[in-house]
């Protein structure tokens, strides 16, 4: 998915889609090719919601798993696919959680997981590029854009290789039929349509 450039812990060379093809291959870019498994007790996946019109309410998915095939001779190649356990969201109050996971949201008891999978990377210079793929949520699939900064990679004390990727993007959760929401008396909605994603990304090399 073209998600690394200089911040490689042995080389300062960025790979860009715009590079002549006849450019050889940095060899530390080219040793970070091979599937990573993301490490979710390193990773986050939030989100921010504006609520009653006046405030931010963030929350997270505490579970979710996913793969990233990384190639760097040609990172356009690479791939990424994650799944969220939605029964995982934690808003730091139980009540608005519970009415999250049901059916006026996500109704996680039908729709157990939000998924997403790339088909198309893009580098937009230095260290950011555009993740673009299918994100699913309850039985709606619509296109999404991520952007995303390579944070580097490094071995860590167990042996293990990691690459980090930290990003966001921006939805209306009523393109995914997420449409619950109440008026307030002072004018506008309980609920903002628009969301927030943010991804913090850490994945150990696993072939």
């Amino acid at each position: 998915m073209g998600l690394f450039g200089r911040k490689n812990s042995s080389s300062t060379a960025t790979l860009d889609s715009a590079a002549p093809a006849a450019t050889a291959v940095d060899p530390a870019l080219a040793a970070l090719t091979g599937t990573y498994t993301v490490d979710a007790a390193h990773s986050s996946i939030g989100f921010t919601v504006r609520h009653a019109m006046v405030t931010n309410v963030r929350g997270s998915f505490t579970e979710h798993e996913g793969t990233l095939i990384l190639d760097g001779a040609d990172p356009s190649a690479s791939t990424a696919s994650i799944d969220v356990t939605i029964a995982s969201v934690d808003t730091g109050m139980a009540d608005r959680d519970a009415h999250l996971r049901s059916g006026d949201f996500f109704d996680a008891e039908r729709f157990p997981l939000m998924s997403f999978r790339s088909s198309e990377a893009k580098a937009l210079g230095g260290d950011t590029y555009r993740l673009v793929g299918d994100l699913t949520i309850k039985d709606v699939t619509r296109p999404l854009a991520i952007d995303l900064e390579f944070n580097g990679s490094a071995t860590d004390p167990y042996g293990n290789q990691r690459v980090g990727f930290e990003g966001s993007a921006e939805i209306l959760r009523s393109d995914w039929g997420l449409t619950w929401n109440a008026a307030l008396e002072t004018g506008g909605v309980m609920v903002s349509d628009k969301v927030k994603l943010t991804f913090d990304i850490s994945a150990i090399k696993s072939a």
